[in-house]
């Protein structure tokens, strides 16, 4: 099948199905204003469809903070040809030279008033066959009129209003409700099932298979209603599985893992007269999803329709027909907007759930959403893990050779990253198999555990070392920013103690080591908007995101009573042609309140057998009355490819936020929450 990413309709308006995914970034908004940009046509002309199998290209995940960078990328260049072609058509319609015309709101208007449209245009349907001219090149920076404005988001109304929009509002026609009923704990196995309890309520169908067990009926509530039921009618086995949580870094450090070296540069020649370190440690955490997962799946004939919030619906595709032994070819996957996603959370594990429950009522479409307990304890977490950075220093206190090394879980979970099949359910039938390990891509591509673990400092030497377990006790998958919260929170708290112990300003100790021009553009822009003086609760972080996308800086203020709350984020950022500067700054100001709210707060508590941390009330995230002042200085390079935004701010801020502890109270935090019970207790009355 031909996909076309870009069609002009006969009535004029452009429909654009790109491979990528709103995930509440905003990105069909910056999307769009990138083909009426480069088309000229008004942002009312351009309709962008969500992402499905059957019409869009493969463009793989929405991750990565890179559909701009890439998707963007490449629909400019086919806008660009698109009106190049329109263009030489409109041309020899008016009988006019190319050059003349004024091309605005999708019409091509001649000197003498003559003028035609897209519209008119489209009717020639061998148009697009045509190949555009050679060296047609997306419009450069000072032509455009679009790009670089704070175009209204366009799923935002919806939202505003509470209209129905996400995949929980989809209600198909004959749509029956399903529930799943997870084992009590990672090794539990059913041995055994009461269901006619579950059957007097209303059950039009129960689902078994090894220790996979669902329930559907006719109405949501009966649903509920029965899972609940067969959850009490239900026998298991269970094995404590789960490291002890308060030996968590012995665990991490000392468990089956596969060593890597990602960077080893040679050290630099001088005696070391003393090596300072420090050990880093992160939780594991959740990705605390304000609507929990929800899937819809039919199965009509030997065909299966599934509508997901997954960011991949073609790997989805893949692996619901690895899953389910069907060929690829008879499952569409059709992508509908969730309610809060921060990487790889539980979208593609319900989607199996509803595909398994589905196949039970065919011809029938099947919703299914997870509860809040499953959310939080069975959905992927980002990978908890330990850090320890070291550096040999000379007489003079300067770095002739830095070491990082990482203790964890993979970030690369989801499905198609792993040999076997990623999904959650599959672990639970009869016919499955166990969960595969994360994996982590390579460092050239990102990297996983390793992402910003190379500082961007001048450190003479380096060596950064990974060491990814092999013994998997929970799931692990992408959380927003991946390893890149923890390395930055670790390397520039780190920095930080070095410009202590030296007795230096932390902004100029980094900025004596800093050669690249925007970068120190961006920490001296935030020192400057936040009035640094290195007062007493202030702190500092920077980092560009993978070493190869945004740049941000970010100034803490904190105050310290019986725990510590953030005041005041002030955040600069380069991420070099910016398409929407509201879209740029929400993206800003939303990682920087979750790397808060990390930084503080969240952890995913277990003990033996489970995970404890299953409400709001035992994960608690930050509250609207704790949000801090969050203040956005965008420094626009329009002459620059546009970078990825998305997660640039979450591990600056985390290390600001330590570094104005530390600032406050001469505290030095390294085990994250900062608001542990252990950090409280440290604090200074």
């Amino acid at each position: 099948m031909t996909v076309r990413p870009v069609h002009v309709d006969a009535d004029g308006t452009v429909t654009v199905r790109p491979g990528k995914v709103e995930l509440g970034q905003g990105i069909l908004t910056a999307l769009a204003q990138l083909v009426a940009e480069e088309l000229d046509v008004r942002m009312e002309q351009v309709r962008v469809v969500p992402a499905r199998t059957d019409e869009s290209p493969d463009e793989g995940y929405t991750s990565g903070s890179m559909s701009i960078q890439r998707s963007g990328a490449a629909l400019r260049q086919t806008c660009a040809g698109i009106r190049a072609v329109y263009l030489a058509a409109a041309a020899e319609a008016l009988g006019v030279d190319p050059g003349v015309l004024d091309v605005s709101a999708g019409e091509f208007v001649a000197p003498d008033g003559r003028r035609t449209s897209y519209a008119k245009l489209a009717a020639d349907t061998a148009l697009l066959d045509r190949e555009p001219p050679d060296g047609v090149a997306p419009k450069p920076a000072p032509e455009h009129r679009v790009v670089g404005t704070s175009v209204a988001r366009t799923d935002l109304p919806d939202k505003v209003a509470g209209r129905p929009r996400f995949v929980h509002d989809l209600a198909r026609p004959d749509q029956l409700y399903g529930r799943v009923v997870r084992p009590p704990s990672r090794g539990a196995e059913l041995i055994g099932l009461d269901s006619r309890a579950a059957v007097r309520a209303g059950a039009v169908a129960i689902v078994r298979d090894g220790s996979f067990l669902g329930v559907v009926a006719e109405r949501e509530e009966v649903a509920v209603r029965a899972a609940e039921l067969l959850r009490a009618g239900a026998g298991w086995r269970e094995r404590p599985s789960l490291p002890d949580e308060a030996r968590l870094a012995e665990f991490l450090t000392s468990a089956a893992a596969e060593t890597t070296v990602l960077t080893s540069l040679p050290r630099t020649e001088g005696t070391v007269a003393r090596t300072v370190s420090a050990t880093y440690q992160r939780p594991y955490l959740a990705h605390a999803s304000l609507a929990p997962s929800c899937a819809v799946a039919i199965v009509d004939g030997d065909a299966l329709s599934v509508w997901s919030h997954s960011q991949g619906v073609f790997p989805l595709r893949r692996e619901l027909a690895k899953a389910l032994g069907r060929p690829v070819e008879q499952i569409t996957v059709r992508h509908a907007e969730g309610a809060g996603c921060y990487g790889h959370n539980g979208a593609d594990d319900v989607a199996l759930d509803a595909a398994l429950l589905a196949a039970a009522v065919p011809g029938r479409p099947v919703q299914v959403v997870w509860s809040r307990q499953d959310e939080l304890s069975w959905a992927p977490f980002g990978p908890s893990a330990v850090v320890r950075v070291s550096a040999d220093l000379d007489a003079a206190g300067e770095i002739l050779h830095w070491r990082h090394e990482i203790w964890g879980g993979g970030h690369g979970g989801r499905p198609g990253a792993t040999e076997g099949v990623a999904l959650l359910a599959a672990t639970h039938t009869a016919a499955g198999a166990p969960m595969p390990v994360s994996v982590d891509m390579a460092l050239a591509g990102g990297g996983g555990a390793g992402r910003n673990a190379v500082p961007p400092y001048h450190v003479g030497g380096l060596e950064v070392v990974n060491h990814r377990l092999l013994d998997m006790p929970l799931k692990t998958s992408s959380l927003r920013s991946l390893g890149a919260f923890l390395n930055v929170f670790a390397a520039e708290s780190f920095v930080d103690e070095l410009a202590g112990e030296a007795g230096a300003d932390p902004v100029e100790y980094r900025l004596r080591r800093l050669a690249d021009p925007r970068g120190r553009a961006i920490v001296e822009a935030a020192a400057r908007r936040a009035g640094w003086s290195a007062a007493a609760g202030q702190g500092f972080g920077y980092a560009r995101y993978k070493n190869s996308s945004a740049f941000c800086a970010v100034v803490a203020e904190v105050e310290v009573g019986t725990e510590v709350r953030v005041r005041r984020l002030t955040l600069a950022v380069d991420a070099g042609l910016v398409v929407n500067p509201d879209g740029v700054v929400n993206q800003i100001e939303g990682g920087a309140i979750q790397a808060t709210s990390w930084t503080l707060k969240e952890q995913v508590r277990f003990d033996r057998l489970r995970v404890t941390s299953d409400t709001f009330a035992s994960y608690p995230i930050l509250r609207f009355t704790e949000v801090p002042e969050v203040d956005v200085e965008v420094l626009n390079r329009p002459d620059e490819p546009p970078l990825g935004v998305g997660e640039a701010a979450h591990g600056p801020t985390a290390a600001a936020i330590v570094n104005a502890v530390h600032s406050a109270t001469g505290l030095r935090i390294r085990r994250l929450p900062v608001n542990s019970p252990v950090n409280r207790a440290s604090l200074p009355a």
